[in-house]
């Protein structure tokens, strides 16, 4: 969807993203680098309708006498909507010549993560004035082997059933005002054995897929 904000807010955010200086390797360098400004020119330039218009005149409709006219622009991604649930799906294979390995790289992530400097500033479910957008770890899919073969097992946190996430999930609103990782006990599941576990050896997990809750 394209935006029509005014240019001067449209790039901003709910927090300072220029403030994090994310360790590389970590799932906050991963988001910065998805989200970061970049520059469209040369061959990327952006078909501009409103440019083509002005050029060709309102009344020009026959596509083979139009001129289309490109122009340099600037493009981010940013969270508009701040899901109830959030989904972190790594990529864990790269390209190498005609082949696909994978990637075995651990990529750090916390326990409590903060989108907020991933958000846009008119973030539409974030209360004004708010500077956090915070969720919670609750489950964790993790991938062993190659490209061609392996094993998928999951770390999944028991805890109590989280009213204010049911209120966001079906009504849309949120008035949770936790700040902490939602308390419960995490267990690594693998076929049909399953066995309780620290945080610590879930964090050190190499992480394929991530699941969080929202907290605020």
């Amino acid at each position: 969807k394209v935006s029509m904000d005014d240019p001067e807010t449209a790039f901003c955010t709910l927090a300072n993203r220029e403030e994090l200086n994310p360790e590389e390797g970590s799932i906050h360098h991963c988001l910065y680098q998805f989200t970061r400004n970049e520059t469209l020119t040369e061959t990327n330039k952006l078909l501009c309708d409103v440019c083509t218009q002005r050029h060709c005149g309102p009344k020009n409709n026959i596509k083979s006498e139009k001129k289309y006219v490109y122009t340099n622009a600037k493009k981010q991604m940013l969270i508009s909507l701040a899901p109830p649930i959030l989904t972190l799906h790594l990529k864990r294979f790269q390209q190498a010549g005609f082949n696909l390995r994978k990637v075995n790289r651990h990529i750090k992530f916390p326990e409590v993560i903060d989108l907020a400097p991933f958000c846009t500033a008119k973030c539409k479910n974030v209360a004004e004035g708010n500077t956090k957008v915070l969720y919670s770890l609750y489950g964790v899919v993790e991938h062993s082997g190659t490209m061609r073969s392996g094993h998928y097992t999951a770390y999944v946190k028991m805890r109590a059933m989280n009213n204010h996430l049911s209120d966001l999930v079906l009504r849309g609103q949120s008035q949770a005002l936790e700040t902490e990782p939602v308390k419960g006990q995490w267990f690594h599941i693998s076929d049909t054995h399953v066995q309780a576990v620290s945080v610590s050896k879930v964090l050190s997990s190499q992480a394929y897929l991530l699941f969080y809750e929202r907290l605020l």
